[in-house]
């Protein structure tokens, strides 16, 4: 009986399922999107930055595009065209003129007449550098008292500025490398004005016909090359930018200023070459096939080098 009593316990069981996958059709539809905003901004882009003459080609182009690629016309076939090609000739890959057409007028450069025009411009600028330094002699009460020791012309070479040597007013010591100081002073000033320009710079000592009196072998061509050297530090300590210098000579007489009176003291001088870009360009070719020495001597065509001790540096 007391079974019967006894009501049974029923379990449930309840069996949860997860819910079922969304899947990915939204990421399809997302980079889809991108691709084609991607697309909007690049054309933007490109309707920005195309003339308008250009876009007129394009535009016809699209308007009629199995005409213009089958019979060739404006805006695809001929040679004024942004999209070569087209044409009766389907092979060429370039545009065709029809006829009656001007065809486009092909670039030429002249190189010649480019070199000519740089040149000339290059003249002006030497020019205008030799009115400066004219006008600042001018201008400095120093410099106009030396204004007669100082020659300043245009030469194939570039613009050359000399300071010559008067019978009561020599630039150095007598038969030495020491300046006086009244050349100092002059070579000061034309270190500041030559670094205001792109040009480099050359240097050459000359001497007279006097001969030097030495029992070590020491010779005008030695002095002359020692003036030079001794300009190029005034330079330098004027203002000038080291690096422009290219090249210092000694030439002693072998370059005469006078050449019916070889022993006028004019001929005793500091040559300042402003070079040119061609005689520019000469010597760093003269250059980069030997070592540049401190001091080059030249005689009688023959070339000999001289390298300065590291104090005269």
């Amino acid at each position: 009986m007391a079974d019967e009593g006894m009501r049974p316990i029923i379990v449930k069981r309840i069996k949860k399922t997860a819910a079922g996958h969304h899947g990915g059709a939204w990421k399809i539809a997302y980079a889809d999107f991108v691709t084609a905003m991607m697309a909007f901004f690049l054309l933007m882009w490109l309707l920005g930055s195309t003339t308008k003459g250009d876009l007129n080609g394009i535009s016809e182009f699209f308007k009629t595009p199995l005409k213009v690629a089958m019979a060739g016309g404006s805006g695809s076939g001929d040679s004024s065209s942004l999209i070569q090609g087209g044409g009766k000739d389907l092979t060429a890959r370039t545009g065709q003129v029809k006829k009656g057409d001007t065809p486009a007028p092909k670039k030429s450069y002249d190189l010649k007449a480019a070199k000519a025009a740089l040149e000339r411009e290059e003249g002006v600028r030497l020019q205008g550098l030799k009115a400066k330094i004219e006008a600042t002699i001018e201008a400095n009460p120093l410099l106009k008292k030396y204004k007669n020791q100082l020659l300043l012309d245009i030469t194939s070479e570039g613009l050359r500025i000399q300071i010559v040597d008067e019978q009561n007013r020599p630039m150095f010591a007598l038969a030495k490398a020491q300046l006086q100081p009244y050349t100092r002073d002059i070579l000061h000033v034309i270190g500041i004005v030559l670094n205001d320009v792109p040009n480099k710079i050359g240097l050459s000592g000359h001497t007279d016909s006097t001969p030097y009196l030495s029992d070590v072998g020491y010779s005008n061509w030695e002095l002359s090359s020692e003036r030079a050297n001794a300009s190029r530090r005034e330079l330098i300590i004027g203002g000038m930018n080291e690096d422009k210098i290219l090249r210092v000579v000694g030439l002693a007489s072998a370059a005469n200023l006078d050449r019916k009176d070889p022993f006028n003291p004019i001929n005793r001088r500091i040559s300042i070459i402003v070079m040119n870009k061609k005689t520019e360009d000469t010597v760093m070719r003269d250059n980069a096939s030997q070592q540049t020495p401190d001091v080059v001597v030249t005689r009688d065509g023959a070339t000999a080098t001289t390298t300065l001790p590291a104090a005269a540096k």
